[in-house]
């Protein structure tokens, strides 16, 4: 306010300016931001791919142990029936034999027992041969070769004891190499067994080999 009095030079009161404090916001460089978000997204980037690797190994581990088990077990299968088949050869080679201890006071009686497992025999022969062939070609053409020597030998042998006396002492039992020789099968015995060993080899994991 101007107060002005005569003779006096006017004088002029200061006023007091009030000035207003703006509140600035504090404000984040855009570059530290854009490297927060990236960091974060890095780790769970991460963390996902890491559960998802987790994952496939689990599932990849659970898949080798079932195949694993599984062909394991069709392999255990396999020699069972392999088993068989040559279980059934060597029943048969046992008649060369059994014949010849036959009875000798039940003749008829020893004749009609022999005959009936003869054939009950003979019938699991034909089977297994039909299975080997269908399973396996080598496997099946080795047994197929085994069985028919076997009854070029074993029945000539057979033949011949029906023919010859049934043993009627302790030391009649006892039959020398001479009057029964078998010898003559073993290399079909071997070519059947390395033919199953080699397809079963196969089926084997190659992990395992």
């Amino acid at each position: 306010m101007t107060i002005t009095r005569p003779g006096l030079t006017p004088t002029l009161k200061p006023t007091r300016m009030l000035i207003p404090v703006v509140s600035m916001p504090t404000v984040v460089p855009a570059s530290a931001s854009a490297q927060s978000d990236g960091i974060g997204g890095v780790v769970i980037s991460t963390l996902l791919s890491a559960t998802i690797l987790a994952a496939l190994i689990a599932a990849a581990v659970t898949v080798m142990l079932a195949r694993r088990k599984s062909r394991e077990e069709e392999r255990a299968r396999l020699r069972d029936r392999f088993a068989q088949a040559y279980g059934a050869y060597a029943e048969y080679c046992e008649f060369a034999y059994a014949i010849r201890r036959r009875r000798h006071d039940e003749p008829s009686t020893e004749r009609v027992r022999i005959s009936e497992e003869l054939r009950k025999v003979q019938t699991e022969l034909r089977a297994h041969e039909a299975w080997l062939k269908i399973e396996s070609q080598t496997v099946g053409m080795a047994y197929t070769k085994l069985i028919q020597q076997m009854r070029t030998i074993v029945g000539g042998a057979m033949r011949q004891a029906w023919i010859d006396a049934p043993a009627s002492s302790d030391s009649d039992v006892n039959i020398p190499l001479e009057t029964v020789d078998l010898s003559p099968l073993k290399p079909f015995e071997t070519a059947y067994m390395d033919a199953v060993a080699a397809h079963l080899r196969a089926l084997a994991p190659w992990w395992s080999k």
